[in-house]
């Protein structure tokens, strides 16, 4: 069984969707998906559907969906030559719940936390190069927002957030990789819908004032600093991190690209605690 659920729920038997159209047994399935090769228990499934106040017709009703989803399992199963094989082999019930055997299938998921966990790992060991190819192909398994089209419930909303937070730690990191690389030009255009897309993330926000200050635009890195700082103090009532405001005194006082750089004071330096490639301010447009 293959399962894609960083974007639209899409679960296929031999290559066949098994996916339902109705609201109510899609979200069944996706959180049997999310848990594939472990038992979901009924209690959890009925949480999801109906919140804390279940109907009382709430365990009869999830029967029927668990069998709808085994007469689209038992489809495929026919249609893709296997019929030696049931849907109750693939979604089981078990003591307390149902469980989604995946046997040799895919999960975009587990392919993207291993493509991201080596990413992390040549960061670590400064490989960059190595970092952002695999850190991209983790984040190229992405179609859009983790089951965009499933209306979650109390058990998929934190695994759907989960889900997006390791996304955009992926995307940190990898930015983070290229900037490293030199390819601050190359990541302009990027940067600028991301930080618009996250206006509170200092560490993007940081990259792009890194971006922007390495390809000669000193007045809009100072610029984006500065609309930061307004959100966090409008919003949530924070100044910016000391980090992030190091970094912003160091561009303040760095000059455009091609000046003379600054004499170097006690605590002065290439790099910066919390920033990502650290300070980087060298002539190098």
């Amino acid at each position: 069984m293959d399962i894609d659920v960083l974007g639209t729920l899409e679960v296929r038997e031999q290559g066949v969707s098994v996916t339902p159209t109705a609201p109510k047994p899609r979200q069944v399935l996706a959180l049997l998906a999310l848990h594939a090769d472990h038992v979901v228990p009924v209690a959890t499934l009925t949480e999801e559907l109906w919140g804390s106040e279940p109907p009382r017709s709430a365990r009869p009703t999830l029967q029927t969906y668990i069998l709808q989803l085994r007469e689209l399992i038992g489809a495929a199963l026919e249609q893709g030559g296997e019929p030696q094989r049931n849907a109750k082999d693939i979604l089981m019930t078990v003591p307390g719940g149902y469980l989604l055997k995946t046997r040799d299938g895919t999960s975009d998921v587990r392919e993207f936390d291993r493509l991201a966990g080596a990413g992390y790992r040549s960061m670590d060991s400064e490989d960059y190069r190595e970092a952002a190819a695999r850190l991209r192909e983790a984040l190229a398994l992405w179609s859009g927002p983790a089951l965009g089209d499933i209306q979650a419930g109390l058990h998929l909303e934190p695994q759907v957030k989960r889900l997006e937070e390791s996304r955009l730690c992926a995307l940190d990191q990898r930015i983070e990789a290229d900037l490293r690389l030199g390819r601050h030009r190359e990541l302009l255009a990027e940067l600028t819908v991301i930080v618009s897309r996250y206006p509170t993330h200092e560490s993007l926000c940081s990259q792009y004032m890194l971006a922007l200050y390495r390809s000669g635009r000193r007045g809009e890195a100072l610029n984006a600093y500065q609309r930061l700082r307004t959100t966090l103090v409008q919003t949530l009532g924070l100044e910016p991190s000391s980090a992030l405001a190091k970094l912003q005194r160091a561009i303040l006082v760095s000059g455009p690209i091609g000046a003379p750089a600054p004499a170097a004071g006690p605590g002065s330096g290439s790099g910066l605690a919390g920033t990502p490639a650290g300070l980087g301010l060298t002539r190098t447009a």
